[in-house]
């Protein structure tokens, strides 16, 4: 589902109350963890977390007027939605989190290629999900990014 919100705060009024608890604590968790230098921004009708132009001019390839995404979260209409472009980016990464989450959480894995799936907000993982936004810097962002792009 889409939102017209112009900030965080309003997309955070828009969802459906049973989902705000989660996406509050799911912001918390990232943005306490989050190294410097990513900007918390309003993307693609999300709460995003970006390289923004002042550190990568070039911006996304896709439309280089917007800039590098990272990690995205949504409400969507049946689950909230957590995107992490360096988990489809980087197979050391993807690996150790599918790790850590099948040890650690209860229920399957709802994964799609950046895309975390959680059906059942209670069972977030609100602390793994920091550690892995800890997990990557900017600047190594970038470096799998332009990498990634150079395969092409």
């Amino acid at each position: 589902m889409k939102y017209v919100a112009q900030s965080v705060e309003e997309y955070l009024l828009a969802i459906p109350d049973e989902y705000k608890p989660a996406m509050h604590a799911l912001r918390q968790a990232i943005v306490k963890n989050l190294p410097t230098g990513f900007e918390e921004t309003m993307s693609y009708g999300m709460i995003g977390y970006v390289v923004p132009h002042s550190i990568y001019p070039q911006g996304y390839h896709c439309d280089p007027k917007l800039p590098l995404p990272f990690i995205s979260i949504a409400s969507q209409k049946k689950f909230i939605a957590l995107y992490h472009m360096g988990l489809y980016a980087h197979k050391d990464l993807l690996d150790w989190f599918t790790d850590k989450y099948t040890k650690s959480v209860k229920i399957r894995l709802d994964m799609g290629k950046s895309c975390i799936r959680f059906a059942k907000p209670e069972y977030i993982p609100f602390e793994l999900v920091g550690e892995l936004a800890s997990k990557m810097t900017p600047a190594e962002w970038i470096s799998i990014y332009k990498s990634n792009l150079d395969k092409r």
